[in-house]
């Protein structure tokens, strides 16, 4: 996709969100280990295990929201600048990171029921959708498509097949994206939030002992937003923006779970992607690795614009506040702090070749071409013209002009297929009055005309179909400046620039308080004198203590590090070993019920996909553009380190083919 650079890199803002104590965890009397300072972004957590005097982990952030946090704070102060560069064409990504039951699906989705409690999927709908009633001269076509990432396998939340499993593909120009993904074309908040509501409704969703509603799998809300604006040029350009709204699974440690059955391989799935999730971050903050893991999982193949490449990015780390929460609060701030050392490449996405706003654009010109032949809109241009012009002062309204439109093009098209009929009928009439005539000319002229009138008929049909897709097509298209009252337009606008200017001033007055924290340590020394060698003494004795409890700080920090990858190491162990019972399995049922010839044709039939980085069957009769399909493909494709035996081979092919 082309794109225009504007600012080159871009740190991925990272921001806290602390939930308060649930009624849960106050009736068994944990206590509280966060502390949030919101002036600072500071966010300190305090060992409930360590020793007396230990000093408390202090995180900093781009923000931080504690429990008393509104839903508005958050949007305003860091999602919406976000939203309006979606706006100008940039591609964005939201998503939440945080142990289970910390907030995450309350921060992206909220209640949709309470204003108060709307999160920022419900927000941006109404931001995106207000933007473009406002704007002037603009076209806009806003799409939006449903996913999510269940046990590793990717499902369409909006299709009728639930069952199917889609494929992850990658162009050169345009990146990663998903084969066969549906999209619908929306008009209106309603309309949106209609179709978030329709795949909400299929999502994986289950209850744990951390969450009674726990998310099963990562969600992504994709809203694609094409805008077409004629440039100082004169031509028409169209920009693209992409908004990916993420709702990711919530981490977990097997043993708090309690739960049985596919629980435990969902949990493990989902830590599996996680852990990917991480490596790709520590890789891309670590600046000496050569080769970034984005296929290690289908979750960072998604995100991998989003992480050090062409898009604007926020995290939201959630967080709980009680002490059983401890180790995994502090996993997540770590997780956070490297997150906020990504840098990314945003850049305008300006005339790409395959938008759908384009092709559009050149159907409803093709129809308009088609009704002005069959003489359907000279007249109404003429009556749209002449109600556009101001009456007393004051413009009419769009709206009015819209249904002029379509009442014209009817009404014209009534009376032009009226005339004709008409016509066809005197012309009727007079032949069978005219008494000169033969009866078999007569019936001859008779049956021509019944014919005309038939053929009148039909294109009366024909135009009626043609009218209906042209008034379809262009109520697909949205234009800027409709529907709104100039003077509460220009009030709201007001409104929203004075909370823009509030959020950005304490941003700016947080960055400010950081800087001069870190300036009052450095220049500490320097200021200090002594009037006494008693007193130097006293002061670097103190400095002694203070430099000495940062030591051990730092002591405990490797000791941290050290236990959090021993509880990272078991549960990938536990994964792995799952997944070596179930290869078992399947090598027990390829050796027991699979005879040998048929297991030599499987094996005939393999081939490794490097694209989707998976086993995959031939086809057993090429079909057509497919013929190299047949050609073996080598079975040590990219991607393997080393050699693989055939029945692994045979098994995961079995795992993943709908025909076993």
């Amino acid at each position: 996709m082309a794109g225009k650079p504007r600012s080159g890199c871009e740190a991925l803002r990272v921001v806290a969100r602390c939930r308060p104590m649930s009624r849960r965890e106050e009736a068994a009397g944990y206590e509280r280990v966060l502390e949030l300072d919101v002036k600072l972004g500071q966010v300190s957590i305090r060992n409930p295990r360590a020793a007396p005097g230990e000093m408390p982990k202090t995180f900093t952030f781009d923000a931080v929201y504690d429990a008393s946090s509104k839903q508005t704070d958050l949007y305003d102060e860091t999602v919406r600048p976000l939203i309006d560069s979606v706006l100008q064409g940039f591609n964005g990504t939201i998503f939440a990171y945080g142990q289970t039951g910390t907030g995450k699906t309350y921060t992206m989705q909220g209640a949709w029921g309470d204003p108060e409690k709307r999160g920022i999927i419900p927000i941006s709908f109404e931001h995106i959708f207000t933007h473009i009633s406002r704007s002037q001269n603009q076209q806009y076509l806003v799409r939006a498509s449903y996913l999510e990432i269940y046990q590793e396998e990717i499902r369409d939340l909006l299709a009728k097949d639930q069952n199917k499993k889609l494929e992850l593909k990658e162009n050169p120009e345009t990146g990663v994206y998903i084969k066969d993904l549906s999209s619908f074309v929306t008009k209106n908040v309603k309309e949106i939030e209609h179709v978030m509501n329709l795949g909400s409704q299929t999502r994986s969703v289950g209850s744990t002992n951390m969450n009674e509603h726990s998310s099963r799998s990562h969600a992504i809300f994709l809203i694609t937003i094409e805008c077409s604006e004629t440039g100082p040029d004169g031509e028409e350009h169209i920009r693209v923006g992409k908004l990916n709204l993420v709702d990711l699974a919530g981490s977990e440690r097997q043993s708090k779970m309690g739960t049985h059955g596919e629980r435990p391989k969902e949990a493990s799935k989902i830590n599996l992607s996680l852990s990917a999730l991480g490596n790709v971050i520590s890789a891309l903050v670590d600046g000496k690795s050569t080769h970034i893991p984005y296929r290690d999982s289908k979750l960072t193949r998604l995100l991998q614009d989003s992480l050090g490449g062409n898009a604007k990015t926020i995290m939201v780390a959630t967080l709980g506040p009680a002490s059983h929460s401890y180790d995994e609060s502090l996993s997540t701030l770590r997780f956070a702090n490297r997150a906020k050392n990504i840098k990314n490449k945003p850049r305008v996405n300006e005339d790409p070749k395959d938008t759908l706003l384009r092709e559009f654009q050149e159907e409803i010109v093709r129809l308009k071409a088609q009704l002005e032949k069959r003489g359907m809109l000279g007249k109404k241009r003429r009556r749209s013209s002449r109600r556009k012009k101001t009456v007393d002062g004051e413009s009419a309204t769009e709206n009015e002009g819209e249904d002029d439109n379509e009442d014209g093009l009817e009404k014209n098209m009534e009376n032009y297929l009226k005339e004709q009929k008409e016509r066809l009928e005197e012309e009727k009439a007079a032949i069978q009055d005219d008494h000169s005539l033969v009866s078999e000319e007569k019936q001859k002229l008779l049956q021509e005309k019944e014919k005309m009138i038939e053929d009148l008929r039909k294109e009366q049909e024909a135009t009626e179909l043609l009218a209906t897709k042209y008034k379809a097509m262009e109520s697909k298209l949205l234009i800027g400046g409709r529907t709104i009252v100039d003077h509460t337009n220009e009030q709201q606008k007001m409104l929203e620039l004075k909370r823009q200017e509030i959020a950005e001033q304490k941003r700016r007055e947080r960055e400010m308080q950081q800087e001069m924290l870190l300036r009052d340590e450095e220049t500490m020394e320097l200021r200090e004198t002594y009037t006494s060698l008693q007193q130097e003494v006293e002061i670097k004795t103190k400095k002694l203590k203070k430099l000495y409890a940062k030591l051990q700080a730092v002591k405990a920090e490797i000791q941290d590090q050290h236990d959090e990858y021993i509880r990272v190491r078991q549960d990938l162990e536990e994964a792995q070993n799952e997944q070596t019972r179930e290869l078992k399995l399947k090598y027990l049922i390829i050796e027991n019920f699979i005879p040998p010839e048929e297991k030599n044709k499987i094996m005939n039939r393999l081939y490794f996909d490097g694209d989707e980085d998976q086993w995959k069957f031939q086809p057993l009769v090429p079909t057509g553009g497919n013929s190299s399909q047949m050609k073996r493909r080598p079975t040590s494709a990219v991607g393997y380190k080393r050699p693989i035996s055939q029945f692994a081979r045979v098994a995961m092919a079995m795992g993943s083919h709908p025909r076993y």
